[in-house]
């Protein structure tokens, strides 16, 4: 089995995997956003996917989440590291910074969110309680200690629409709610990891204050400034963790 890692803004690519192949999946559920990469980094076993496609085409509102995470899972996925860029809203979420979060609100709609929409048989209600695995979040941590990559333990994922930036209201509410930081690719990836007991990380990169909390308009040259170097620090925390995180077992749910 092998560490799935989604790749978000700023990682269409995978550097430095070695002995790759690329298949296109057939699923269920229509297309994925780019065929299935896989290879391995150092000793450990990929697979690689960018869920905007390999040309960054695709909105966040229109990735086809249910095809991208049962594509990996059916590749052979033991577990799923989700990275992407977010902004920041509560104070320490500053813009270069590396956050794992603990919890996710999700503020999207008209996103095919389930597994089991049409299914035949009684509806089953998965337990959402930790939306992402204790252990993939732990491993992560770590791995950052031992590399001295610094990173944010924690925080709220609001995962919104798309794919235009935010109101400065819209962030206060979440403010409000609890978020800490904002993306648009959050959910429903990680419920339907949960749907499929496929255990799901996010890795996040601040790469903007959100609107209303930073100064100025948020521009893409802004964005840009700090995603190659967060991303950077991402691929340095993936090589120290990919040992530990391909020996989760699939099997065991995480605890928090």
């Amino acid at each position: 089995m092998a560490v799935a890692i989604i790749g978000g803004s700023g990682l269409d690519a995978l550097p430095g995997i070695a002995a790759s192949e690329r298949a296109r999946v057939d699923t269920p559920y229509g297309a994925t956003s780019a065929p299935v990469q896989r290879g391995r980094l150092g000793e450990v076993e990929v697979l690689f996917l960018p869920r905007h496609g390999s040309d960054h085409a695709i909105a966040p509102h229109l990735i086809n989440y249910r095809a991208n995470v049962w594509a990996l899972r059916h590749c052979g996925a033991r577990c799923v590291v989700a990275v992407a860029a977010v902004g920041g809203i509560s104070a320490p979420m500053l813009p270069g910074r590396l956050v794992v979060p603990s919890q996710v609100i999700d503020y999207t709609w008209g996103r095919a969110h389930s597994y089991r929409d049409g299914v035949a048989g009684p509806l089953e209600h998965v337990d959402f309680s930790t939306p992402y695995d204790p252990r993939l979040r732990s491993a992560l941590l770590a791995a950052a200690t031992a590399t001295d990559v610094v990173v944010i333990d924690g925080g709220v994922y609001g995962a919104t629409q798309g794919p235009r930036l935010e109101s400065p209201a819209e962030i206060e509410r979440m403010a409000r709610d609890g978020c800490d930081v904002v993306g648009m690719t959050g959910m429903p990836e990680a419920a339907l990891a949960c749907e499929l007991a496929l255990p799901y990380v996010c890795c996040a990169v601040v790469v903007n204050r959100a609107a209303g909390r930073g100064d100025g308009p948020i521009t893409a040259a802004v964005i840009a400034g700090h995603l190659g170097a967060g991303m950077t620090d991402v691929l340095r925390l993936l090589r120290e963790a990919l040992p530990t995180l391909a020996r989760v077992d699939p099997a065991v749910a995480g605890t928090g």
